[in-house]
């Protein structure tokens, strides 16, 4: 069964979502109905031809800091100093870029401009956070997500240049995160370590009552 919200602040229990995670439809993208939706598993995905959809997948796409695969030619690239990495210096950069990216197999993108407005305000109170890559002084990779407590909500990622968004990854890995919340699968970051785990230990790490691993 799927949900329609109204003006109320509340969510169904994620545990009834449907099979593909789709738990709910409507509502709003205030400050306060974004971060119920994270602390509670859930988070929006839709485009401009849909209303808002909410979802909360059965499993989910994750990475441990302490998994992180890191191969030997990227090793070389970050001991290179061929980039600098920056946090919060430019977040509607980051968001911008992330939403004007190409990507396979993807017909236009998820990061419509009300989804744009709302990151935004949720970074500038403080629950939002970019990650910035740059060359040369030119911005050429990031990453944004919401962080809720020790896990980070993986939103977006992108890269102009070979190697940017994964060196954004590893400098995300080595802050204080006990999860990275990847939400959906790419082989790119399955290469890197990210795998599925249960709602149910998600949920755990979530509240703080989770531990690295199954």
């Amino acid at each position: 069964m799927i949900f329609r919200l109204d003006e109320r602040l509340i969510f169904p229990d994620p545990a009834l979502a449907e099979d593909d995670g789709l738990l709910a439809v409507r509502g709003d993208l205030s400050v306060e109905r974004l971060m119920l939706a994270y602390q509670n598993g859930i988070f929006p995905w839709y485009s401009d031809e849909t209303p808002i959809l909410w979802y909360a997948p059965h499993e989910r796409f994750v990475l441990f800091p302490q998994e992180l695969v890191v191969s030997k030619s990227l090793r070389r690239v970050l001991r290179s100093d061929a980039f600098r990495v920056t946090v919060n210096t430019c977040f509607e950069r980051v968001i911008a870029a992330c939403s004007a990216i190409p990507r396979p197999g993807q017909d236009g993108t998820w990061i419509i401009p009300d989804m744009i407005a709302a990151y935004i305000e949720l970074h500038r109170q403080g629950y939002a956070h970019s990650i910035e890559v740059w060359q040369n002084n030119e911005l050429v990779g990031g990453l944004y997500g919401v962080a809720v407590g020790r896990v980070f909500c993986g939103e977006s990622m992108f890269s102009l240049v070979s190697n940017a968004s994964k060196a954004a990854l590893v400098h995300l890995c080595g802050m204080d995160y006990l999860l990275i919340d990847c939400q959906v699968y790419t082989t790119h970051l399955a290469s890197m370590g990210a795998r599925m785990i249960s709602r149910e230990h998600y949920l755990k790490v979530l509240n703080g009552n989770g531990i690295f691993g199954e």
